[in-house]
């Protein structure tokens, strides 16, 4: 009987979500939803951000009208922050979220985790990196001892892989049949 196993996967981009803290206690049904969307959690971390540390994060709304509502609310009671992965992060979770105003949301894109968990345009329950870079300065900014080295896709990683990975996995597994362990569990 022949087991199949799946294609091995690069998760070449990652993504930085937050559940804010007006949703915080649906955290395991989000979570569920991300798994089930094919991301991997890298990295998980419950928090609670000062005002000071939310109008840092939020940098770029500064000068907006939102903005002191928007820093009130994130620093208002703990986030569980998130780095997901998965190939095209950025875009599957911005997809996964839907707009930012969650009654908009609930009108265009009902099935969304903001129309699900969000309450209004400021209240939209959940985060997401608008982009690639911005998710590297995010998760740094939250996960200050992550290390984000870029991380190679199409050919490079194809070129990593037969370079590096394939020749120490064949000298590996060459050697294990030599040796012929009478367990080799």
């Amino acid at each position: 009987m022949e087991v199949l196993m799946p294609e091995p996967q690069i998760y070449v981009e990652r993504t930085l979500a937050i559940i804010k803290p007006d949703v915080i206690d649906k955290e395991e049904e989000i979570e569920d939803a991300i798994l089930r969307s094919g991301f991997r959690i890298l990295q998980k971390r419950k928090l609670q951000l000062s005002p000071e540390q939310c109008s840092n994060f939020y940098a770029e709304q500064f000068g907006k009208m939102f903005f002191p509502n928007l820093t009130a609310y994130m620093s208002s009671g703990p986030i569980v922050a998130m780095v997901l992965a998965r190939n095209c992060a950025v875009s599957y979770w911005k997809e996964m979220l839907g707009p930012s105003n969650s009654l908009r949301a609930r009108i265009t894109h009902p099935h969304s985790l903001r129309a699900l968990y969000g309450t209004d345009e400021l209240r939209n329950g959940l985060h997401g990196s608008v982009s690639a870079s911005s998710a590297e300065k995010e998760i740094r900014f939250i996960f200050p001892e992550a290390i984000l080295e870029p991380l190679p896709t199409g050919q490079r990683a194809r070129d990593y892989l037969n370079l590096y990975v394939k020749p120490t996995l064949l000298a590996g597994l060459t050697a294990l049949c030599k040796e012929k362990p009478a367990d080799p569990m």
